[in-house]
């Protein structure tokens, strides 16, 4: 099992840019996707965009497309998820997770590895 840590969250205006990051307990295996989710108060959660660890083959949910990037530091076992042009309805705890799984990398159900959540909060 790979123990993952989310940080970077805090509190930002409508428009700005954050970075997140998630520090992996050990480099993991060449095919473990870690995904980033996320869940806003009252809503189911919901995939954001991810990265194959050893392949940098990223898969991208509808809410991220054009705005968010992911990148890997593969020396710091960390994986950053990079925020632009932030929205008011992007507040919401922001989760990595991974999994070895090949498919139904949208599905929270298929990841067995998950981090404790670092807030994200967009102000107008």
């Amino acid at each position: 099992q790979v123990q993952l840590v989310e940080s970077g969250g805090g509190l930002v205006q409508a428009g700005g840019s954050l970075r997140l990051s998630c520090a992996a307990s050990r480099p993991p295996a060449a095919n473990y996707f870690v995904g980033w989710f996320r869940q806003a108060s009252g809503k189911d959660r919901e995939f954001v965009l991810g990265l194959r660890w050893a392949y940098d083959a990223t898969w991208t949910g509808d809410s991220a497309k054009g705005r968010f990037t992911i990148g890997r530091d593969a020396a710091k076992n960390t994986i950053y998820l990079h925020m632009n042009r932030l929205r008011i309805e992007d507040t919401a705890i922001y989760y990595c997770a991974g999994t070895s799984a090949d498919s139904g990398l949208e599905n929270p159900s298929n990841y067995g590895d998950w981090g404790q959540g670092t807030q994200v909060t967009v102000s107008s």
